[in-house]
């Protein structure tokens, strides 16, 4: 339960608006209307910094008291101080408040960012909470997280079992290696509680004029990934809702896609069809023949009436024929979003969502907590004096909680594990989002999009790329224009911008003649059991002359390998080993 006030003011130096406003969100400490009822008159917060210590004061008047409390804490001398100060400056004042004012604590106590297992990574990275024999202590981290951030041992144990379950595929990639995400930003309707830039699907001309601007981003992407000798690891295609796009779009954006990006070395080819209405017969089969490996049905709830008060136009019918269909399709991957904390929805309601979802056998199944987000109509609905929150009949933060808790449990005893969260401002019962995969089954691209260590290149509508740089160790960022006419006009320009900062980091290919091989005068039998070549480098991209038909026949299947990566410029990356953990 939070509390009011009437007026609040930041003092010192540095007042550290953001950090204390992170807390005061959390804790739901309100600045209360000058009509409404407040349960103090004034708090004062003041932040001073002393050498390596934070001291926190907080006054308060009104409602019955008067006095000021302290409350300091001394910075940890292997982190760098200026993070440090905004901890403590969060730990102090969460303290304060909880300790004295009566207010419930929360799940993740002051871990406010939306990446929080970054943290657990960087501090493996560092040796924190490794042997010398290379074990990952999981206790001496969950304790940290709880010390440190004052998070409940139930999410600390949760950040940590995410943040290992990671490391193999963050650390499976070298510098060279992108993910490419495409955004359509297009839907049928527009959700109740939906933030992103999507725009209900227009007219055929409407769609064709954002395909001809689409197609000249991508081909400007595939221009600079093959500029710079870059090598795409997954490829994801979100909005919106991109199986929202007519027929012919939709296999149009897929071919370009395909012949743009999806060479021999990417693992994973993602579409998100989102909406069950959207999926058909002809799409399924596009998705198929251009080699998509993993795809997203999202009911949200398996609840009808949820599902009309939420603007869903499709039925819980819709989301079984969708599911089936894709699955005797084809043998890719099948992820499934469910939201917690919807309207009118109880614990009762989302284990009978939970239970029809389990029994079609996904792959991969997402949890999300609902966010009253900014640009939702729910938001703009509850910033009107005529709505209040109890007028959507929402869960309350316990109730949201007590589905989350029924999530874990069912998935862990359906061999779901979780291997990717992030956190999100104003979710309800101030929890996280969730995916749950099968083992085998995680998606790459989720997981590299929230470690951050791995280049991004964004194209379409609404889209970022973003560049780890690890000399200035900071990530370089490019936004395209969430507005689509906006986009539309100034394509060019995020397609310079995007250009620019993968120059920041990375450095053109060399181009040069690549000879072809000289003719093999050995014996089948020698060739066959000798090593030719293990490993084939090159650093060109430019081939002369090098056709099979001038090569001796007949030649063994090692060398027409070897052959085949001259002329289809195939290059074999060498990959540093990383360092080895046992996990405990």
């Amino acid at each position: 339960m939070g509390i009011t006030i009437k007026n609040l003011t930041l003092l010192g130096k540095n007042d550290f608006a953001k950090v204390v406003g992170d807390v005061l969100r959390a804790l739901k400490v309100t600045v209360a209307n000058r009509e409404a009822a407040a349960n103090f008159d004034d708090m004062e917060i003041f932040n001073e910094i002393v050498g390596r210590k934070v001291i926190t004061r907080l006054k308060v008047t009104g409602g019955g008291m008067q006095g000021c409390l302290r409350k300091f804490s001394v910075a940890r001398a292997d982190e760098r101080f200026g993070a440090e100060a905004n901890r403590l400056v969060k730990k102090n004042l969460y303290r304060l408040l909880v300790d004295n004012f009566g207010i419930d604590a929360v799940p993740y106590g002051i871990l406010h960012g939306v990446r929080p297992t970054k943290i657990i990574q960087r501090w493996i990275d560092d040796g924190f909470g490794v042997t010398s024999q290379g074990v990952i202590d999981r206790d001496r981290i969950a304790r940290r997280i709880c010390t440190d951030f004052l998070a409940e041992r139930d999410k600390a144990e949760l950040l940590t079992e995410v943040a290992i379950r990671q490391l193999p595929i963050i650390r499976a990639v070298d510098d060279k290696t992108v993910s490419v995400y495409v955004g359509i930003p297009f839907c049928r309707t527009r959700c109740l509680y939906c933030s992103f830039p999507s725009n209900v699907l227009p007219a055929d001309s409407e769609v064709a004029e954002f395909m001809t601007v689409l197609n000249r981003d991508i081909e400007a992407a595939a221009n600079s990934i093959a500029r710079y000798g870059l090598k795409v690891q997954t490829i994801y295609i979100g909005g919106g809702t991109p199986s929202a796009l007519p027929e012919k779009f939709f296999a149009e954006l897929l071919a370009k896609v395909h012949d743009s990006f999806n060479g021999a070395g990417v693992e994973e080819f993602t579409v998100e069809c989102g909406r069950p209405d959207t999926i058909t017969a002809e799409k399924i089969s596009a998705m198929k023949n251009f080699g998509v490996t993993r795809v997203s049905v999202n009911p949200q709830t398996m609840h009808q009436r949820t599902l009309d008060l939420i603007g869903r136009q499709h039925t819980v019918a819709d989301v079984e024929r969708a599911f089936h269909e894709l699955r005797a399709a084809s043998n890719w991957l099948i992820n499934m979003d469910l939201i917690i904390g919807l309207p009118g929805e109880r614990l009762a309601n989302f284990a009978e969502t939970l239970s029809k979802i389990i029994a079609l056998k996904p792959d991969d199944v997402t949890i999300h907590t609902l966010a009253i987000k900014r640009g939702s109509k729910l938001q703009m609905r509850l910033a009107d004096a005529l709505n209040r929150l109890e007028d959507f009949d929402l869960p309350d933060d316990a109730e949201v909680r007590r589905m989350s808790e029924h999530a874990a449990k069912i998935l862990r005893g359906e061999k779901f594990s979780p291997y990717y969260l992030y956190r999100q401002g104003y979710s309800s019962g101030q929890l996280e989002n969730v995916g749950w995969c099968k083992r085998g089954a995680a998606s790459v691209y989720n997981v590299q999009i929230m470690g951050e260590r791995q280049t991004i290149l964004g194209v379409g509508a609404a889209a970022s790329t973003k560049v780890p740089d690890p000399v200035a160790k900071k990530i370089l960022t490019a936004f395209n224009a969430k507005d689509l006419p906006i986009y539309l006009r100034d394509v060019e320009r995020y397609i310079a911008r995007r250009d620019e900062i993968l120059s920041q980091v990375y450095s053109p290919v060399e181009v040069a003649e690549i000879q072809p091989p000289p003719i093999v005068e050995s014996p089948v039998e020698a060739i066959s059991s000798s090593p030719i070549v293990s490993t084939v480098r090159f650093s060109t991209a430019k081939v002369t002359s090098a056709e099979p038909s001038k090569f001796a026949e007949p030649v063994t299947a090692p060398l027409i390998e070897i052959c085949r990566a001259v002329v289809n410029f195939s290059a074999v990356a060498t990959v540093a080993p990383a360092k080895s953990f046992v996990l405990t």
